[in-house]
């Protein structure tokens, strides 16, 4: 796989100058060597490695693995790495107690940002901020999370959380303890590739967020909380709420046309269009 070497930042920005534009675009908060977009011509590189790439030739096990370790893994690495996973394959039976508690109405934004907080009181890890036990607890989360989302929905719909099947992906298992039954190979490739391609993206609001509580000194999962109340806004993450929205009302592509000129009319903006980053 092709390495990318990322285009480097330059130290004359809006700042420089005094003057500051809307959103604070161009304001250097800090340099990375995780990630790197190119937004005018649409390039998102992990680690010098292109997306799209990734995308073709990686799971998103193996992506974690770069983001977190600075390289791609070797054979030997990569099992020991999934290995890791295994002892993070249920949810500890005190969440489940509280994803029952949740009322129907509930969003998973609001119950993923409740049931997120409360994994850290069971964790083996809990108080210990060395970097191994923060890859550790790292490794919890990144398994965990498709299982809550999963959980909640079961139980608002009547039925019992299901435990994921070993040695199967985090994609798999994501729909696999949602449905209940073997998902479509295909389905979970696509999956497995959306979770690539948002695995990580530069300094927004939620990685923000995340890093100012965990400099605080303050544990993962209360950044990772942090993070997630922050993505949970309409003018972040929630945006896709309200593209999804949007789908359901237009109903079907022939409406789409008239839809979109009539809210252009009422200078009413559209969902989903308007990137700060992507040109």
């Amino acid at each position: 796989m092709k390495k990318n070497k990322s285009k480097p930042i330059s130290p004359l920005s809006a700042a420089d100058s005094g003057k500051n534009e809307e959103g604070l675009a161009d304001v250097i908060a800090c340099n990375s060597a995780i990630c790197f977009i190119d937004g005018q011509l649409g390039r998102l590189v992990y680690r010098g490695y292109d997306v799209l790439d990734l995308a073709a030739h990686s799971t998103f096990e193996e992506v974690a693995y770069l983001l977190w370790y600075g390289r791609l893994p070797g054979r030997t690495e990569y099992q020991a790495f999934l290995d890791g996973f295994t002892g993070s394959m249920t949810l500890p039976v005190e969440t489940v107690m509280i994803l029952r508690m949740f009322p129907k109405a509930a969003t998973p934004m609001e119950v993923l940002r409740t049931a997120v907080s409360s994994l850290g009181h069971w964790d083996p890890d809990s108080g210990n901020t060395r970097l191994d036990a923060c890859l550790r607890k790292a490794q919890r989360l990144t398994k965990r999370i498709p299982l809550i989302l999963a959980s909640h929905q079961r139980l608002r719909e009547g039925m019992e959380p299901i435990d994921p099947v070993l040695n199967q992906g985090i994609a798999y298992n994501f729909l696999y303890t949602l449905q209940g039954r073997e998902p479509d190979p295909e389905i979970v490739r696509a999956l497995d590739v959306s979770l690539i391609l948002h695995a990580d993206h530069e300094l927004n609001a939620s990685t923000f967020a995340a890093r100012v509580t965990a400099a605080t000194m303050a544990d993962i999962y209360s950044a990772v909380t942090s993070a997630i109340g922050a993505l949970k806004g309409p003018l972040h993450g929630g945006a896709n709420t309200e593209v999804m929205k949007m789908l359901l009302e237009i109903g079907s592509a022939d409406k789409a046309r008239q839809w979109v000129l009539d809210r252009l009319a009422d200078r009413k903006k559209v969902p989903g269009f308007g990137h700060r980053v992507y040109r």
